[in-house]
């Protein structure tokens, strides 16, 4: 059912724009439990990503969603990016926050690809604590980090109540030191799982850490 949900939000989407994000884990929700992730989990090219690459191929354009990816004996929180070929990236998150330690295998890779819309690099939601990470893509050449995201409260001592996060604050700090176009997706509170809050506040922002979209809803699914 949230596979049928996201490949129409992606149908909708390209019909306006060349690149669709989804948030961190979108095809499970957001799971840290080792039964969950073991029914949830699918190969690298399994059905979940053919069904994102017949809507890519469909429409036109690239869409970028988590997902828990099964690779033999290891599961790994990662992020696909797919044209109307096919996968074009998979990552796999290399910082791990809290128990998706003890359920996840790290990445190790931090990659980018070259597309029509320019060389495109991506991160997931903690790896932006690691400062290390935007200027590793950003010295690779990307000209747009995608970083799907589950962004939860527990780092800071409030969470404002509208506007950004101080996760965001960060995301828009990167851009601008590295001089490269930033859109994080985050889960929001409504699809929260996992006893996580999740924050929501999705937003895109240019080379320059200036805002181009949003922030987004903290609590209901939306877009921009």
């Amino acid at each position: 059912e949230n596979t049928i949900k996201i490949l129409e939000r992606a149908r909708h989407g390209l019909a306006t724009a060349d690149i669709v994000v989804f948030p961190e884990l979108a095809n499970s929700g957001y799971v840290v439990s080792e039964d969950l992730i073991a029914q949830t989990a699918q190969p690298r090219h399994g059905p979940y990503t053919e069904a994102l690459t017949t809507v890519a191929a469909e429409q036109g354009g690239l869409i970028a969603s988590g997902y828990c990816e099964r690779d033999g004996d290891d599961f790994y929180n990662s992020v696909v990016l797919v044209g109307p070929g096919g996968p074009l990236l998979n990552y796999r998150k290399l910082h791990l926050f809290d128990a998706e330690k003890d359920h996840f295998t790290a990445g190790d890779k931090l990659p980018v690809v070259n597309t029509e819309f320019g060389t495109i690099g991506v991160c997931i939601c903690y790896d932006l604590r690691f400062i290390e990470v935007m200027r590793i893509l950003a010295l690779q050449g990307a000209d747009l980090v995608l970083a799907p995201a589950a962004w939860v409260a527990g780092f800071d001592a409030g969470v404002p109540a509208e506007g950004l996060t101080r996760q965001a604050e960060g995301a828009i700090a990167q851009a601008n030191l590295n001089q490269v176009a930033v859109v994080a997706v985050s889960q929001v509170s409504s699809a929260a799982s996992a006893g996580f809050r999740m924050l929501g506040g999705s937003l895109a922002l240019d080379a320059f850490g200036d805002v181009v979209c949003g922030p987004l809803s903290r609590d209901e699914e939306d877009s921009g």
